[in-house]
């Protein structure tokens, strides 16, 4: 009966709205479904790296997603779309759209045939995960308020120009880089941010010296699940419409990461004689990056090919990485980074335009749109690392961007959060001065 009473709800909605300047229901319907599964994305994050990391700091690591909602969420809606997509100039957008000015409910443009409104929201979800994602690198020892200046900062002055850039008409996109759904806006962005950010935070105390083990792993492949689950809605919305290139989207969308998963499954097999969870649960990420920039843009062949390819780099990065001193504690950089470049440099070797009406890659007898989409990653590699790498020494001269060792051993849940993922009754929280214990703690230690 709810989902009766949803489906009514989401219909008539539909209806009222495209009673407004040019908007199409089938259109809108199906975005408004896609911008839904694409927020379900950033809570699916949580659970994918919480379950990762160790049991007294997986509500801390949780919640660095969870705030990504609002802090990056009002963000957007006030200042960050209009600097991504407004006119402005090649570099950024104007402010003729801040704080929602002139916006309502008429269709976006000939082609987007949905609520203004909508698509603010649409593309909001995309700003909301890409800056979540950064917090995989730094689980474990960032502060939580440095956390959330820093992520507001970034979404606005890192993540919206580079947006603007691509999709918003700014120099890349004249220049004809092909990032069908964020390639090189959301993962390349997201995987050089998080990587900056583990150079400045430095290693955790305990790397090295002890194993930090995943103290969830059924979390972590619930996260990956719910991931996939949301991508459709990533990849198939940003066709902004119920069209054929949804479903070529759609179909590459579930086969690439598939095929990602059989390629690592080998690999793991060939080098260790075992397939891990962990290991599975990484590799459907891979994949559904690798697939991104090109979901819409390359035909069903060539999307299963991106996914077995896409194993590789990242599985040997992975590898590399943990034999060094660099603490990228969940694998931001080997997942969405490393996945990212390959799937933007693929893109150009495997762009059709008998399947996006835009361009050729390498192999249809088009050689610069290869050219054209590695200098698409050498822009969003050096201006996010770049922009990261300032922002935390801003956001440095105000809070401290590092816990202390005695916060690190207690956990971050208690000493940045007041809580704890899983009751210990005594133990850590007794630490803490009744101050600082939070009500929730206090009731459940019969104080309240």
């Amino acid at each position: 009966m709810i989902w009766k009473s949803l489906l009514l709800f989401s219909v008539v909605l539909s209806a009222n709205l495209a009673l407004a300047a040019g908007v199409d229901g089938a259109d809108t319907a199906w975005m408004l479904v896609s911008t839904a599964l694409v927020l379900l994305m950033t809570p699916a994050l949580a659970f994918f790296y919480g379950g990762m990391v160790r049991s007294k700091n997986a509500l801390n690591t949780m919640m660095m997603s969870f705030t990504a909602l609002g802090f990056v969420g009002i963000s957007w809606a006030l200042l960050g779309y209009t600097l991504a997509f407004t006119a402005g100039n090649n570099w950024i957008g104007d402010l003729s759209n801040a704080m929602l000015r002139g916006l309502g409910l008429d269709a976006q443009a000939d082609a987007i045939k949905i609520p203004q409104v909508l698509w603010v929201a649409f593309q909001g979800t995309f700003a909301i995960i890409t800056a979540a994602l950064i917090s995989g690198a730094i689980v474990d020892r960032m502060r939580f308020g440095a956390y959330l200046f820093f992520l507001t900062l970034w979404g606005l002055f890192v993540y919206a120009p580079i947006a603007h850039w691509v999709w918003g008409g700014g120099f890349l996109a004249k220049l004809g880089a092909l990032d069908f759904a964020g390639g090189t806006v959301v993962h390349i962005n997201a995987g050089v941010a998080a990587l900056v950010a583990a150079l400045v935070l430095g290693a955790r105390k305990d790397y090295g010296r002890q194993a930090l083990l995943p103290h969830n792993v059924p979390f972590v492949l619930l996260g990956a699940a719910l991931l996939w689950f949301g991508w459709f809605g990533f990849n198939a919305g940003s066709a902004f419409g119920a069209t054929a290139q949804a479903g070529l989207a759609f179909f590459n969308t579930m086969m690439a990461p598939a095929a990602t998963l059989v390629a690592w499954s080998l690999l793991d097999l060939l080098r260790t004689g075992r397939v891990t969870a962990v290991g599975a649960a990484t590799a459907i990420v891979v994949g559904l990056v690798v697939i991104t920039p090109a979901a819409g843009l390359v035909s069903p062949t060539s999307g299963i090919l991106m996914g077995l390819l896409a194993a590789f780099p990242s599985y040997f990065t992975l590898l590399w990485r943990a034999r060094t001193r660099l603490d990228d504690s969940l694998d931001v950089f080997a997942s969405h980074g490393v996945g990212g470049i390959t799937g933007a440099l693929l893109t150009g070797v495997f762009a059709q335009k008998s399947f996006n009406g835009l361009a050729d890659g390498l192999l249809f007898g088009n050689p610069a749109q290869l050219g054209i989409q590695a200098l698409a990653v050498v822009v969003a590699l050096a201006y996010s690392g770049i922009g990261t790498f300032i922002l935390l020494q801003i956001v440095g001269l105000f809070l401290p961007l590092r816990a202390t060792h005695k916060e690190e051993g207690l956990g971050l849940d208690v000493s940045q959060h007041g809580e704890e993922a899983y009751a210990s009754g005594e133990g850590a929280i007794l630490v803490l001065s009744d101050q600082g214990a939070s009500p929730n703690l206090k009731l459940a230690r019969g104080e309240a």
